[in-house]
């Protein structure tokens, strides 16, 4: 038997509305978590039936139910917009890993992992006036050296909706200050300022 908090928190929401989580002659409910998954537009299949539109969030469950012992397979037929497909114009943006398997437990399969790829944008700073050595600037983890003849620094790339926010970390001898360095990833790419003078 499989156990977990995701099962019975689905025995528990199944219990307050059976005809919600499918009702029917199964007695296995079938789902799992997703990471990775901002934005609407994930839809899913088990045994290519019926097409399941999943929430946003962090987990799911199939409202349909399966037989105990039945065979599962779950699929991924449509990915968000945000997510990066392998090839162009692809749908899997989103994969399942542990997606088929035998209905053994008396309650609920929670094991199933759907994993979606964000698509990541450009985040640009750009250096206005003279700086010298030492210069360093973060986003979050992301940190980055700035040479005395940079004009333009690329941090890594954001996935699109990530909050984003650009500091000065260090500035021996001069004064840096960021503008504009802080806001959401759009699905351009985002320009932000460092403004520098030296004595």
């Amino acid at each position: 038997m499989i156990r977990s908090p995701l099962r019975a928190g689905i025995a528990l929401a199944c219990a307050l509305s059976l005809s919600a989580c499918g009702g029917g002659d199964g007695d296995v409910f079938v789902g799992g978590t997703i990471s990775g998954y901002t934005k609407s537009g994930l839809v899913l299949t088990n045994n290519d039936g019926p097409r399941y539109e999943v929430p946003v969030g962090t987990t799911f469950v199939f409202p349909d139910l399966v037989e105990t012992d039945a065979t599962y397979n779950v699929k991924v037929v449509a990915s968000p917009d945000n997510t990066q497909p392998s090839t162009p114009g692809g749908t899997d943006g989103c994969k399942v890993v542990e997606g088929t398997g035998t209905g053994k437990a008396v309650f609920s399969i929670s094991s199933v992992q759907v994993v979606c790829t964000l698509k990541t944008f450009p985040l640009t700073v750009r250096v206005n006036g003279s700086h010298a050595a030492g210069l360093e600037i973060v986003n979050g983890s992301d940190r980055k050296a700035v040479a005395p003849t940079d004009t333009v620094v690329q941090m890594s790339q954001i996935p699109e909706g990530a909050v984003y926010g650009v500091a000065v970390l260090a500035a021996p001898g001069q004064t840096c200050t960021v503008a504009n360095g802080s806001g959401t990833m759009d699905n351009v790419g985002k320009t932000v300022d460092l403004n520098c003078t030296t004595p």
